[in-house]
């Protein structure tokens, strides 16, 4: 598949929202790096100094885009929109904070608003997995899910339905003012520098942090919340981006899975990080932990049709790279995420 940014002249501006997360921050570097985007406005709620990382060479603003204001004023002038910003986290933050997830709305709200008034050429919303029904993922051999799984509607409640709501946002603006907008369910992403710790980390960055520091700590055992019996997919970062930028250039306008389809137990993916660190941990298995749906996995059969590629970093590969980081970090101390504060961090 032949693939090029639509960006068609040097002074054009990609604008990416909640640049200073995870996804974002790397998706900033793989536009810059695998497409040469030379002209980027990288937009976070957070202080520059917190974020994952801050690149040289590209426009970085501190600001709110909840806030109409600020919403419309990073959107001017630009001819791409991805939108990855998000009051978010992993499953012990999204079943406790439902309010504040919700409230993520009014960010894809301003910034849809704006793309529309100034006549952006493409709108990029980062959806989630979690906006699929409940009722398809109560058994850990889930069938995958496929998209059209999202209705009837029963998502996660709090995070799942602000993310199905902003799904018909942008299909609506697609039909009512023909805003090019496409749209992307995420499922797991991880990688290197990414949250591990306070809270909003995800799986595979949590269960590589518990068994560093079961490991350097000498206290060979590990909590692990459920039974560890629940099933997920989990896709590196590297897929994300790619997929992303392929889906943002594609003719694509329906909501498409962009997600690994290689299902494991969370028991597997302990397996996987103590095998990369050499030890072997006791288990002791917290049944009252936050734990989400019971299996999830992505069905890859449309994203191959119609983009002719699919997520294929093998887990084992990318949690290699992603441990590796963790305890550099870890040992270090380079890396304090209390709060979910990340260190600050530089790509040039």
């Amino acid at each position: 598949m032949n693939l090029r940014v639509l960006v068609m002249r040097d002074d054009d501006i990609v604008l990416v929202t909640g640049a200073g997360g995870f996804i974002g921050g790397h998706l900033v570097e793989h536009l810059r790096s695998a497409f040469g985007v030379t002209r980027i406005r990288a937009v976070d709620i957070k202080p520059l100094d917190e974020w994952y990382q801050l690149h040289d060479g590209v426009e970085n603003l501190q600001r709110d885009m909840s806030k109409r204001e600020a919403a419309f004023a990073a959107v001017k002038g630009a001819h791409q929109v991805y939108n990855l910003a998000a009051d978010m986290g992993g499953m012990g933050f999204i079943e406790t904070h439902k309010a504040e997830c919700m409230l993520t709305v009014l960010i894809n709200t301003h910034l849809l608003m704006a793309a529309q008034q100034y006549g952006v050429e493409r709108y990029f919303f980062s959806s989630s997995a979690c906006v699929y029904a409940a009722d398809k993922q109560t058994d850990a051999a889930v069938t995958a899910l496929k998209e059209e799984d999202a209705y009837p509607a029963m998502p996660e409640d709090g995070y799942g339905w602000e993310k199905l709501f902003s799904e018909r946002m942008c299909r609506h603006f697609r039909e009512d003012y023909a805003l090019q907008t496409r749209m992307a369910r995420y499922h797991n992403v991880y990688g290197p520098n990414g949250t591990y710790d306070g809270g909003r980390e995800k799986a595979p960055a949590a269960i590589c942090r518990k068994v560093i520091q079961a490991k350097l700590s000498g206290r060979h055992e590990i909590e692990i919340w459920g039974d560890g019996e629940q099933t997920r997919s989990f896709m590196y970062i590297d897929d994300c981006t790619c997929g992303s930028v392929r889906l943002m250039n594609s003719d694509v306008v329906e909501p498409i899975n962009i997600g690994s389809d290689e299902l494991v137990s969370i028991n597997t993916l302990v397996d996987i990080v103590e095998k990369i660190a050499g030890i072997k941990l006791k288990r002791r298995y917290k049944l009252d932990a936050p734990k989400g749906v019971r299996g999830r996995n992505s069905d890859n059969d449309m994203i191959k049709r119609v983009l002719g590629w699919a997520p294929s970093v093998r887990l084992e590969d990318g949690m290699e790279k992603t441990y590796r980081w963790i305890h550099d970090q870890m040992v270090s101390g380079g890396m304090s995420t209390a709060n979910g504060a990340p260190r600050f961090a530089v790509a040039s």
